[in-house]
């Protein structure tokens, strides 16, 4: 049973999420005009930030800042932005008109320096739940299943969602930290791994859903699959970050799972085929947060976070499901060497 539907809707969506970074906001005259006089001044109306002094050899002080202060706090630059998005959105509001976009993003307020906290959140619980879900798979497998005798498992996919559950895992932490702050190394790295996750969901679905149990099969199948999402995790870090050309991407590899799980819950007799049926339709249906896009409610839950939130019980579910299906596939085995021993 390879990947589930949602995580690779994780990054379809996230792929259409950020295709621009230019909004209206941003495009805003009275915006730019704040921006630009606070980067020279270091103010915004009263409200001053030390961090842009930190220059004074007349150089640009959004290069020169400490490292440690890129990454631990907001820089000069981003206070800046972000301060006058603030006003410029308070202004906005008296005048009745509705929140826009700046830099590709909703007006969010910040909680702890964090610049999506609901994201964040429901990011790490996803995370949660997924090293949850593969800790319950791993001690299942283990220690209430049988074992062969040389101590390895019946079911032939065990490595297999391993794999996935770490993948899963890296996902999701490198969602928290680019919700936490977007910046370009954690943008590479929150794509880069969910690409990852998606290329060996795929791989996962084609070698469950068809019953590939031949190992020689199985490398035919995945090779291609591994070499082309290596190919493209390199071509988006070290030549152009594409945002067209990696949606089409997610958007084929999540497609074309969906299809491979949904035929697989309608020609199969597995006892928990109505998890998958869940997950898949409840995933669809997610989906309907990422088209109808609104601001953020009281500046923390917009639809992408609320997405982020639909996902955690669908998480338990799905391993829910993969935990049962060890279960049937190893009783299965077990029926076929007993009906040979005899």
């Amino acid at each position: 049973m390879a990947v589930h539907y949602w995580t690779a809707l994780f990054l379809l969506l996230s792929c259409l999420f950020c295709i621009s970074n230019a909004s209206a906001g941003d495009a805003d005259p009275d915006y730019r005009t704040c921006v630009s006089e606070c980067e020279i001044s270091g103010c915004v109306g009263p409200l001053c930030f030390p961090q842009c002094n930190s220059s004074s050899d007349g150089g640009p002080w959004y290069i020169q800042e400490p490292l440690y202060l890129q990454w631990k706090i907001w820089g000069c630059q981003g206070d800046c932005r972000y301060q006058c998005m603030v006003n410029r959105e308070s202004e906005r509001e008296t005048l009745g008109q509705a929140p826009v976009k700046y830099h590709g993003k909703w007006p969010f307020k910040r909680v702890l320096g964090i610049q999506e906290p609901a994201s964040v959140a429901f990011s790490v619980l996803n995370l949660a739940m997924h090293f949850h879900g593969w800790l319950s798979f791993f001690i299942m497998i283990y220690y209430k299943l049988p074992l062969k005798q040389d101590r390895t498992a019946y079911y032939e996919y065990v490595g297999l969602w391993h794999i996935y559950g770490l993948l899963s895992m890296n996902s999701w932490f490198w969602s928290a930290v680019f919700h936490s702050r977007d910046v370009d190394l954690t943008e590479r790295l929150d794509y880069s791994s969910a690409v990852a996750i998606l290329g060996f969901s795929l791989i996962l679905a084609i070698l469950r859903t068809f019953d590939i149990r031949v190992e020689a099969a199985r490398v035919m199948v995945s090779a291609p699959i591994l070499a082309f999402v290596t190919t493209h995790i390199l071509y988006i870090n070290f030549y152009k970050l594409d945002y067209g050309w990696n949606m089409i991407v997610c958007v084929a590899m999540g497609v074309s799972q969906l299809f491979l799980w949904a035929r697989w819950a309608a020609v199969s007799s597995h006892p928990s085929n109505w998890k998958l049926w869940v997950v898949v339709i409840a995933g669809g249906l997610a989906m309907l947060l990422e088209i109808y896009d609104f601001p953020p409610y009281e500046g923390y839950f917009d639809a992408h976070s609320i997405w982020h939130a639909a996902t955690i019980p669908l998480t338990i579910l799905w391993w829910s499901f993969i935990r049962d299906d060890a279960e049937f596939r190893t009783s299965s085995l077990l029926k076929k060497t007993k009906t040979k021993a005899k």
